[in-house]
């Protein structure tokens, strides 16, 4: 190996070895804008998963939907909302509903095209009228779904 060193190079070399002995010198923080104050660390937020819709949620969605002068039936809500063979479940989530509610439930018949409420009761009384409000024909008590069943 050549140890030939030309003379420009030695007080190079005396210069990175002194640096390499002295103690790094560490930055000062510079002061902020704003004074720091005694602030706890703050932890790191996880981004959330995304929650799906409650079965409940998903049939007042699908109940939303549903056009004036339309209707649709148990079954049918129950399949746009998700949930199969649902008729059942749909019925108790209707029958839940807050009174005040705003959500139409009163376009939602059986899958014979009646109101599966009594006929006499406060609550079967109120349905037909909404109905027929809305333009919606009953004949023999019953409504045509061929004519204004909803087919999104």
């Amino acid at each position: 190996m050549n140890n030939k060193h030309c003379a420009h190079e030695e007080p190079q070399r005396d210069e990175e070895l002194q640096r390499d002995r002295e103690p790094q010198r560490v930055k000062e923080p510079q002061p902020d804008k704003e004074p720091q104050r005694d602030r706890e660390p703050q932890p790191v937020k996880e981004p959330q998963p995304v929650k799906e819709p409650s079965r409940e949620q998903r049939v007042y969605i699908a109940l939303a939907a549903v056009p004036q002068r339309k209707v649709v039936t148990y079954g049918q809500l129950g399949d746009l909302a998700g949930l199969p063979r649902g008729a059942r479940q749909v019925g108790y989530i209707l029958r839940n509903l807050p009174p005040d509610t705003t959500l139409p439930w009163h376009r939602v018949i059986n899958a014979a095209g009646k109101i599966s409420l009594g006929p006499e009761t406060d609550s079967g009384v109120r349905q037909r009228a909404l109905l027929q409000e809305e333009g919606i024909v009953f004949n023999n008590g019953r409504i045509s779904l061929k004519q204004f069943r909803w087919q999104p």
